[in-house]
């Protein structure tokens, strides 16, 4: 479906109302009007774009106080932001690279954090043996908070069979998580008890919850540094710095979206229907499902989810995303729809993966 607009919470297409229920923007920020005022008055501030390298002679405060309140946030020495999550991943590996024997992801890894030569972590359900050889002493680890299909965080007790003897770096992807989990929305970076790991690295896009198009690394202040060195993000141009004021002046909005959130998602837990057919959380925004019956009924009602193929995923990615800005009236719409899929097929099988 070709769009002439942004698709808010409804959008219209030759004259017919539908309910968007895909999309990233958790928060309801991106179309949300206090949100877009603030967006416009940083842009009267600070123009359109600075297309100027960071370690230029004129260098912006604006980068080092987003920066650093990001790091009060999320629990970290340090962030910098760039342009994209992609080019915080790509950089993020690039210093992993420099600084590792090895790296090894976790399956269904995003792309942002594949690298040529990485290895895959679990192999026929066990630790990779090479993550066993002592030739190997310094080990890369990259994983998603969130990976895909799924609606809690990554289980990481596996890292504990890894040898003391190692030296591992954790490299975790938080675009999904950042602004929406944690009591403030830093995310699940450091809810993790891992002893055997002793340097924990985030990445993240800023344009999903947090509505500003923008990529973050955070960690300590030596792999921070060393990052900065690379000629990658010396001859790149820095995130926007109007997106990063916005940032700063929409906190007070952010918590309330976040709330608002909440509110959301317990009303759609408390109102559906258990299904095994469906996987969610009423902490996670999210509702995957893979029927293709179910997103005919969908379609049919008007109700747009998120389906394309995806990356990771064997199939296609098909998942309602609940945001702040939807109604009441916007979800029992879609409650509806789904409660009468339970229904007909009130005879399914096998484990329930809803949770409450």
């Amino acid at each position: 479906m070709q769009l002439s607009e942004i698709p808010n919470r409804v959008f219209y297409k030759d004259g017919e109302e539908f309910l968007y229920f895909g999309g990233t923007n958790y928060l309801g920020v991106t179309t949300h009007p206090e949100f877009l005022e603030i967006l416009l008055n940083s842009f009267k501030k600070w123009g359109t774009s600075y297309g100027s390298s960071r370690l230029a002679n004129i260098q912006l405060e604006i980068y080092k106080t987003a920066e650093d309140l990001l790091a009060e946030q999320i629990g970290t020495d340090a962030v910098v932001t760039v342009s994209s999550g992609m080019l915080a991943g790509k950089l993020a590996l690039e210093q992993l690279q420099h600084t590792t024997d090895l790296l090894f992801h976790f399956p269904n890894t995003h792309p942002a954090l594949m690298h040529p030569f990485s290895l895959p972590l679990i192999q026929n359900g066990k630790l990779n043996p090479f993550l066993l050889d002592p030739s190997t002493s310094k080990i890369g680890i990259v994983a998603d908070a969130i990976p895909s299909l799924e609606v809690t965080p990554i289980d990481l007790s596996i890292l504990k069979e890894i040898p003391s003897t190692k030296t591992i770096t954790l490299l975790l992807d938080e675009s999904h998580s950042i602004g929406l989990l944690g009591e403030k929305g830093q995310g699940v970076l450091n809810q993790y008890s891992l002893p055997n790991v002793q340097q924990k690295i985030t990445i993240a896009s800023l344009g999903k919850a947090l509505g500003v198009t923008g990529g973050i690394i955070a960690g300590d202040f030596h792999f921070i540094n060393e990052l900065k060195k690379q000629q990658n993000f010396i001859g790149a141009s820095g995130m926007n710095p109007a997106f990063l004021e916005t940032f700063i002046n929409a906190q007070n909005l952010y918590n309330l979206q976040r709330e608002q959130l909440k509110e959301n998602l317990n009303y759609v837990s408390k109102n559906l229907i258990k299904n095994s057919a469906l996987t969610f959380v009423k902490e996670y925004p999210v509702i995957y499902f893979d029927q293709e019956e179910l997103l005919q009924l969908l379609l049919e009602n008007n109700i747009i989810p998120t389906s394309f193929p995806y990356p990771t995923s064997s199939g296609k990615l098909s998942r309602i995303v609940i945001s702040a800005h939807h109604t009441k009236d916007d979800l029992d719409k879609m409650i509806q729809q789904l409660n009468i899929f339970s229904q007909m097929t009130s005879d399914f099988e096998g484990d329930i993966r809803f949770v409450l």
